[in-house]
């Protein structure tokens, strides 16, 4: 990996000095979004296009899909995405080391982003019961509220599961994935099986884990257009939210306040499982702070519980902070902001157009929202963009068998934002594997749909009860997304 050298985001920097001091954000003209694309109606009505990223969007394939730089981003972004993309491969070691790619740990779960998002893909959980995890974390919590309204952490461990340590400090514990297999029909009669996941905990180094302890296993999400979802404006969300189910049509989405380090305020959460992470900034502070120990300009102390005295020990020997400098923490935003989104492949294709129609049909498109527009963006290449995501970006009750009894500020224990659709025909190109939902379990789409209940119970029933030529046609659809 890039980082392995130490030195490489260092010396980038050192040949990007004369650019970055000349500097000026680049104005990148865009069609101004179309007025009227205010509810979900509307929204709903519009025409899908193969730019599911609008203007970002790429002709993209293959295990590079999701590594692209947006079609429409000015070409004085291309030293910095590149600067952010170094910043994102590099493996971190344990301080004392290279400047710029020390700090690493004391606790930690991965040693760089791309370990988690392998070519900016989904992660997975173990592929067997004894395998450690690799791109996949345990959240913990207990009953209650903690800090700003968030999750209560658990006293010894925090609220997620360090596995790693670097040397002279203990690893927090592991966790293990066991699988049970629940089988049921089509209304055709085909068979069909679904793994439901239960974790176990051993090694821990800190007492056993106290009785009521909430825990919720996440793998990575994809990483591709996040800036245009960071750019849907907040009074479109509140527009799009029915939380008393208004209109009678079973779905009620919400949003979910959460609070916004960098700003340190309230904001409505877009990333994540449980929609509890606002801005692109806090989501990448909060994973380098969470996943590898590296402290940034928003997150500056490392994560040591008060039992934990080797590790805090380490953190004081350890002065430099932020260990993410801030010019190379703005870099991996850019980066993080312009991923560009592939295009739909094949939207004219007869198995593709009938599963769209099906997909309209069954309800899906009631949570999985076709299309969003930005307005101001952080960026002026995400402004005023008409995107394809498939995804109203709140949270909705997904029933009790995909439930992890874990709330999440304003999310419940059975609620979870839904996920965006785009670039999920990539995955297998991508990262290697078909495996979806929030913890790894569906083994294909068709399990993924099955799994829905709650709100998407009807939605459900409408797929398992098509014929089986109609299946396929609506997997060809999403496949072509």
């Amino acid at each position: 990996m890039l980082g392995q050298t130490g030195s490489q985001p260092a010396r980038l920097c050192a040949g990007l000095a004369l650019l970055m001091s000349a500097w000026v954000l680049a104005s990148v003209a865009a069609e101004p979004a179309p007025t009227g694309l205010s509810d979900a109606a509307s929204l709903r009505a519009r025409p899908l296009t193969p730019a599911l990223g609008g203007a970002t969007s790429r002709e993209l394939g293959g295990e590079r899909a999701f590594k692209a730089l947006a079609a429409n981003a000015a070409p004085m972004r291309i030293a910095f995405f590149t600067f952010g993309e170094t910043i994102f491969t590099t493996l971190w070691e344990p301080a004392p080391g290279q400047p710029g790619t020390d700090g690493l740990g004391p606790v930690f779960n991965r040693e760089g982003c791309a370990e988690c998002h392998q070519r900016n893909g989904r992660g997975r959980p173990p592929q067997d019961d004894e395998a450690p995890m690799m791109s996949m974390l345990v959240r913990l919590s207990l009953p209650g509220v903690g800090l700003h309204g968030g999750p209560l952490p658990v006293p010894g461990y925090g609220d997620q599961l360090q596995d790693r340590a670097v040397k002279g400090v203990a690893a927090e514990g592991q966790a293990v994935i066991r699988w049970r297999e629940e089988p049921g029909r089509f209304a055709d009669g085909t068979p069909f099986s679904l793994r439901r996941p239960g974790i176990e905990f051993r090694k821990l180094a800190f007492g056993e884990l106290p009785d009521g302890v909430l825990t919720s296993a996440r793998v990575a999400n994809p990483m591709i257009g996040l800036g245009l979802l960071e750019a849907v404006p907040e009074t479109l969300l509140r527009q799009l939210a029915d939380p008393d189910d208004r209109d009678g049509d079973g779905i009620s989405g919400r949003v979910n306040e959460v609070w916004d380090a960098p700003k340190q305020a309230a904001a409505i959460g877009r990333f994540g499982w449980k929609a509890s992470v606002a801005s692109l900034l806090h989501q990448n502070a909060g994973a380098a702070l969470g996943d590898m120990g590296i402290t940034t300009p928003v997150f500056g102390e490392d994560l040591c519980e008060s039992v934990q005295v080797a590790c805090r020990r380490e953190a004081l020997a350890v002065r430099d902070s932020p260990e993410l400098l801030p010019e190379f923490f703005q870099h991996l935003a850019t980066y993080t902001r312009l991923l560009a989104v592939p295009r739909q492949r094949n939207p004219e294709a007869p198995a593709v157009t009938r599963g769209e129609a099906l997909f309209r049909a069954s309800g899906c498109a009631g949570c999985h929202l076709p299309t969003l527009v930005t307005q101001e963006a952080l960026v002026p290449e995400l402004a005023n963009q008409v995107f394809h995501p498939f995804t109203d970006l709140l949270l909705h009750d997904m029933g009790e068998g995909l439930a992890d009894g874990r709330p999440d500020f304003l999310a419940s224990g059975s609620e979870w934002r839904t996920a965006p659709l785009w670039g999920i025909g990539h995955t297998e190109e991508v990262s290697g594997f078909s495996l979806y939902l929030h913890d790894g379990r569906a083994r294909s789409l068709e399990e993924a749909i099955l799994w829905h209940g709650g709100e998407a119970a009807r939605a459900r029933e409408n797929f398992r009860t098509l014929s089986q030529d109609d299946r396929a046609s609506l997997i060809a659809f999403l496949r072509s997304l």
